[in-house]
């Protein structure tokens, strides 16, 4: 009998071992909060919702029998035709950034002393430069920078660190090229931006240029980023019901225990989830630049962007956490549609300017 309890409360230990969250304790504070300025612009955005909302039900309805493989493919073509019809006002330019296909993109009036590296979202298996327009464009025009948009390597024909690599590699072209090429000033002002897996790869490169010593940016946005591939931010199951864009996605693997999601994680990653280089809520968050994030209280990502924040203001970092309510995850790409992107755009463009 006295064995048999030895093993009982061996088990419980390591199953608590296995499930505590050390990072609860970044849940507070919440993050600034927005929402309507009155009644008529919560119409306004009601109804848009309902159109977008019916869009993305649509949209993941065709993945929804998919192997993980056959979906990435699916997706690809789902999101590049997603936005193919919306109305730009910058210019697109191909380029090789140093072996990592990218485009510049350029607003009227944007400068090419100041750039900008923007990483696109798409859970690691999709999206491309194209996709993301909408996103780009606008912060040409709000940011005045010279966009370079790149189209970083995806799983599962790569593994994941091959996006990490493709970023650093893209990021160093950056600060010798503008889209003039080599022979351009170096940049007055450097930024860098992403949204879900690419706000992923944002905040890791920041810390990869912190460590390294290279140039790092003067301020970076993080759009509903991932931050930790473990998946153990209390949202993931909390906001299933009420994030229409990851549901279909994250559906299979919500019921699972905490640890065994951590393990699908590695898997996914093809690494350790635990890295700070595929989870950066989980590294040094000390000596980074000025940072923003941005999440809808309603998307699975929630925590995981509140719980970035809280740790880095805690490092002594300067970072921001701005959460909308009811809205899709990174909805800024549904500017102009959406109130609640151009009201974004204007927090996005307020917050550069601060920086530089």
């Amino acid at each position: 009998m006295l064995i048999f309890a030895g093993v009982v409360i061996a088990l419980a230990g390591l199953v608590f071992l296995l499930t505590r969250d050390r990072m609860a304790k970044y849940d507070l504070p919440e993050g600034q909060r927005f929402g309507p300025a009155n009644q008529q612009a919560a119409e306004a955005s009601a109804a848009a919702l309902q159109d977008i909302n019916q869009r993305l039900r649509s949209a993941g309805k065709r993945h929804e029998k998919l192997s993980l493989k056959q979906r990435a493919f699916s997706m690809r073509e789902t999101m590049d035709a997603f936005f193919s019809s919306e109305e730009t006002v910058s210019s697109f330019t191909d380029v090789d950034a140093g072996g990592v296909p990218a485009e510049w993109v350029m607003a009227p009036g944007s400068n090419s002393s100041r750039r900008l590296l923007y990483i696109h979202g798409g859970a690691f298996m999709a999206g491309s430069p194209r996709s993301h327009r909408v996103i780009t464009s606008k912060l040409s025009e709000v940011t005045q920078c010279a966009v370079l948009s790149i189209d970083y390597r995806l799983m599962p024909e790569h593994g994941r660190l091959a996006a990490v690599e493709d970023c650093r590699v893209a990021y160093q072209w950056l600060l010798q090229n503008g889209p003039q090429g080599s022979d351009e000033d170096a940049p007055s002002v450097v930024f860098v931006a992403g949204d879900s897996a690419g706000g992923n790869l944002t905040l890791a490169l920041l810390a990869w240029a912190r460590d390294t010593q290279l140039r790092t940016p003067d301020a970076a946005l993080a759009l509903s980023p991932i931050t930790d591939s473990r998946f153990a931010s209390p949202s993931i199951r909390s906001n299933l019901e009420t994030d229409i864009m990851l549901k279909p996605l994250a559906a299979r693997f919500a019921w699972m225990p905490g640890f065994l999601i951590s393990l699908g994680g590695r898997f996914l990653a093809g690494h350790k989830a635990s890295d700070p280089v595929v989870s950066p809520l989980l590294g040094d968050l000390s000596g980074l630049p000025p940072i923003l994030v941005l999440a809808s209280d309603s998307e699975i990502l929630r925590d995981d962007g509140r719980r970035y924040v809280n740790k880095a203001v805690e490092a002594g970092t300067d970072a921001t956490l701005m959460l909308w309510d009811n809205v899709p995850h990174v909805w800024p790409i549904f500017y102009p549609h959406l109130p609640e992107a151009v009201e974004a755009f204007s927090q996005i463009g307020d917050f550069f300017k601060r920086q530089g």
